[in-house]
């Protein structure tokens, strides 16, 4: 049983992060956080990442407890890859809209569907999904190694690829690879003003813009560089003189642009009806919530019976690169 959380907690001048660090110590935790967190929880963690950095991330770490600072599939991906650790989630509500897209029920009845029209198909899964979603799937993919993956498909198979359509479609133009496509999206990139965007690229017109692949395609036909959230880092490090970059991606990776390389001035590219987009789910996990779920071991991320058959496809995809087609489970 965990000591209570008043042992430490109540000592009022006692900083919060001096309370997460000695947690940490005591519950032997490591925390990972996402680019998408709060610029405070990324500056406490231990790894900071996109989903395909902190799935390989998760393997790797020595600790018993894994405290993902991110969004629930993140930390049942966590779970998934390590059944032996304890995963903790600082907010359990800290969901997502492109799974909430894709009900495990409704991608069964349209592989069924597909096959019943004598179509073969692989479905290729992005990771913002639940475990239910990706024990259906073939592959799960992130924006990091999507490429890769599509291209261990057999030709002679279709790409069903689901749930973002905007990363479908992307991807559809890079690898020539016709899929069929969930119509899901994210609510973060969905609602980028390319108005307002583009009056930003007259104001600053040496700017350059990054936009994340889960933007929809007006947004990154005006972009001069299109990738996940690691790929923009290594893509702003290749310019040696200060530069001005219009970022299409939620708010919170400009913390880390900002930290990573310095030398650059970033500026977020507005929503719709905001200033700047942020994920409200990615801001449920605050430094309260970090202490509290460290202290009392909860809210915990247990294991569910679809976990097994998502983790085969996750370690195939993810932690694997040597995996082949056909190792696959026949249709």
């Amino acid at each position: 049983m965990n000591a209570p959380i008043t042992t430490i907690g109540t000592i009022s001048d006692v900083d919060i992060y001096e309370e997460i660090e000695a947690l940490k110590v005591r519950e032997d935790a490591a925390i990972l956080a996402h680019y998408y967190q709060d610029g405070e929880i990324q500056e406490l963690a231990d790894v900071t990442g996109d989903s395909l950095k902190l799935a390989r991330a998760a393997t790797k770490v020595p600790n018993r407890t894994i405290v993902f600072c991110g969004v629930h599939f993140m930390a049942e991906t966590a779970k998934m890859l390590n059944p032996e650790k304890r995963v903790l989630l600082p907010d359990m509500g800290a969901g997502c809209s492109l799974s909430d897209s894709c009900p495990a029920p409704a991608l069964a009845r349209r592989q069924q569907q597909l096959r019943a029209e004598g179509r073969r198909i692989q479905t290729v899964t992005y990771i913002n999904s639940s475990a239910a979603v990706k024990a259906l799937s073939d592959w799960v993919v992130t924006s990091g190694n999507a490429r890769e993956v599509i291209e261990r498909v057999p030709q002679d198979q279709e790409i069903l690829f689901v749930p973002d359509r905007h990363l479908g479609q992307y991807l559809v133009e890079v690898t020539g690879r016709p899929m069929i496509l969930w119509d899901g999206s994210c609510m973060v990139h969905e609602l980028f003003s390319v108005n307002d965007m583009l009056r930003m690229k007259r104001k600053l017109p040496a700017a350059l813009t990054v936009a994340h692949p889960e933007c929809p395609a007006n947004i990154r036909e005006q972009s001069d560089f299109v990738g996940g959230t690691e790929a923009m880092i290594d893509y702003v490090t290749r310019f040696e003189q200060p530069t001005d970059f219009l970022v299409a991606t939620e708010a919170n990776m400009l913390w880390q642009l900002e930290a990573k390389v310095p030398r650059h001035r970033y500026h977020p590219v507005p929503g719709i009806t905001c200033a700047c987009n942020k994920c409200p789910h990615m801001a449920r996990n605050t430094l309260e919530k970090l202490r509290d779920c460290l202290a009392n071991g909860t809210p915990e991320i247990v294991w569910q019976q679809q976990f097994q058959r998502a983790s085969e496809v996750l370690r195939r995809s993810l932690i694997d690169p040597t995996a082949t087609v056909s190792e696959l489970p026949g249709d």
